[in-house]
């Protein structure tokens, strides 16, 4: 079998500790039961992809793989396993139904809505309020609570790399097609 090596690095630029651990088990541990908890490279990972790897020498961490088939299976509707640290912004949609729009998104109005002047306690107000606690504002709402996977790794951050990998899965199959990571120390 021949493979293909495509480099997705420039598709993704973001540094969401939330979805490198509901991902992969790396930095945030406790949200979500990670779907390719640590397994290190592939043993028939690439030249290429082993070269670069091993360039950055002992500032390495978390490498992990993933295939399409994984992915596409994945419950993207699961609940975290805790409450979010941060609080989460709601904007009402075209149907009426609340559509997450952010965490920690419009921080300036959340302040003045909670009341909340800490700059440490404002990023973490999911460890100041409890689970449910609202705060309506028109047509948007801030709430307290879990996240679902979905929200932990959002297209508006993945989808480029999703659209690559589903495309090439169309070509080569589901379980043709991994992501291979890994995260500086």
């Amino acid at each position: 079998m021949h493979s293909i090596e495509v480099d997705l690095a420039h598709l993704y630029n973001g540094r969401s500790y939330v979805a490198f651990g509901s991902l992969f088990g790396v930095r945030d541990t406790t949200s979500f039961r990670p779907l390719a908890d640590h397994r290190g490279l592939p043993p028939d990972v690439s030249r290429e992809s082993l070269a670069d790897f091993e360039s950055w020498g002992s500032a390495v961490s978390g490498a992990s793989w993933i295939t399409w088939a994984e992915l596409a299976a994945a419950d993207w509707d699961e609940v975290a396993n805790q409450v979010d640290d941060c609080v989460h912004e709601y904007r009402r949609s075209p149907d009426g139904t609340w559509e997450l729009h952010g965490r920690n998104s419009s921080l300036v109005r959340f302040a003045e809505l909670s009341g909340l002047t800490d700059a440490h306690a404002l990023h973490r107000a999911g460890t100041t309020y409890p689970e449910g606690t609202e705060w309506p504002d028109g047509d948007r709402l801030f709430r307290i609570g879990p996240l679902r996977r979905k929200h932990a790794v959002p297209d508006s951050d993945w989808g480029a790399v999703w659209s690559v990998m589903r495309t090439l899965a169309n070509l080569h199959g589901d379980y043709g097609v991994r992501l291979v990571v890994w995260f500086d120390g």
